[in-house]
């Protein structure tokens, strides 16, 4: 009867890469408690980042690498994912119960950037994480529109909101607080403010991610948030267009000279394919988004087409991500989703809140 060996399973397993990381899971120290018992092995790999849609093939590879080695009979593993807190600027703490603030950004409207972060959420909740949504948009709040969600947040004591439910993600908008029709012709001093109140005055429940959708530029409640919010990172979009990278590069720079990391940027409006003849036009223009992302040396998270679909199923309330979950078009969401999730799953975690607080009291 032939012995099994740690030595010779651990070898087995670092057969098996992360499909995003191209890291082992034992080189990375995500295989914990690895027990054998004659010919029976277990152990468990942790994610750092939601992969709901990955983990039943990874369980399988991981699995068959075990049983590679001679001797072992049964294999129990247990894949999950566990998302952390990972840190922010400095000298800005975490929000309570939410882990990680991710600001989605452009430099110019027009390009997508509302419906790509409806989507983000839905494809970060989609693969298992806990997300909410912050509409900063204070002018021209879409995200109530694009999650099929209405009415008037509850409180229970008159200081604090209830964030609202759209397809199970947790969501706030100044479009909740106001008629549709009617214009904030607010100053930028009261529409930071007002963005505070939103941020800090709802009841995130256990946010993994937190979606902030940004109004385009790199005005007071762009520079507001990114100098007085714990962002963990931002995502910028942008189509392939020059006039909109140009502006892109204006948000690159703002948040490089306030300390928030890029963690990626999503092209939009790439390429539009005809329905009926099957023509391929750039209409935007071709892969501008690519070469600015390595001009900045960027994570080029992918790319997504120009299709009557995503617009509608955005102005409908139910964006493409659920109204299409098992698309082509899903799938790249939710494929931009995990990098962006990886990307933070790199960064280094956030201990402020195990800290104890020291307070200084004067002896009488």
């Amino acid at each position: 009867m032939t012995t099994v060996t740690e030595a010779a399973l651990l070898e087995a397993l670092k057969t098996v890469a992360d499909p995003h990381t191209g890291k082992d899971y034992v080189s990375s120290r995500q295989l914990k408690n690895l027990q054998i018992s004659g010919s029976d092995v277990s152990f468990e790999v942790t994610l750092g980042y939601p992969a709901k849609s990955l983990i039943p093939a990874l369980h399988g590879r991981l699995v068959d690498a075990a049983r590679s080695v001679p001797g072992v009979d049964k294999v129990n593993a247990v894949v999950s994912a566990k998302v952390t807190a990972h840190a922010v600027q400095r000298g800005v703490q975490l929000l309570p119960s939410v882990k990680n603030i991710i600001a989605v950004a452009s430099g110019k409207g027009g390009v997508g950037k509302s419906t790509t972060a409806a989507n983000l959420a839905l494809a970060l909740a989609a693969e298992g994480a806990t997300v909410g949504v912050l509409d900063a948009d204070i002018y021209g709040p879409s995200q109530p529109m694009m999650l099929g969600v209405s009415g008037k947040p509850e409180s229970s004591d008159g200081k604090t909101m209830e964030p609202l439910i759209g397809h199970g993600i947790q969501v706030m908008s100044i479009g909740f607080l106001v008629e549709p029709d009617q214009a904030m012709i607010w100053r930028g001093p009261m529409a930071t403010q007002a963005l505070e109140q939103l941020l800090r005055q709802t009841n995130w429940r256990d946010i993994d991610y937190l979606i902030v959708d940004l109004p385009p530029g790199t005005g007071d409640i762009q520079l507001t948030l990114s100098q007085r919010v714990p962002l963990t990172g931002a995502v910028i979009v942008t189509t392939p267009q020059d006039i909109a990278l140009l502006d892109a590069k204006k948000g690159v720079a703002m948040f490089e000279k306030v300390g928030v990391p890029i963690l990626g940027l999503i092209e939009n409006m790439a390429v539009y394919n005809c329905p009926n003849c099957g023509h391929t036009e750039h209409i935007f223009g071709a892969d501008g988004g690519k070469r600015m992302a390595a001009e900045f040396n960027m994570d080029y998270l992918g790319a997504l087409p120009l299709t009557r679909g995503i617009r509608e199923q955005a102005d409908s309330g139910t964006p493409t991500v659920v109204a299409e979950p098992d698309g082509e078009v899903a799938a790249t969401y939710r494929s931009i989703a995990r990098q962006v999730a990886v990307k933070i799953a790199e960064k280094a975690k956030d201990f402020s809140a195990k800290f104890p607080t020291i307070t200084v009291s004067k002896n009488t």
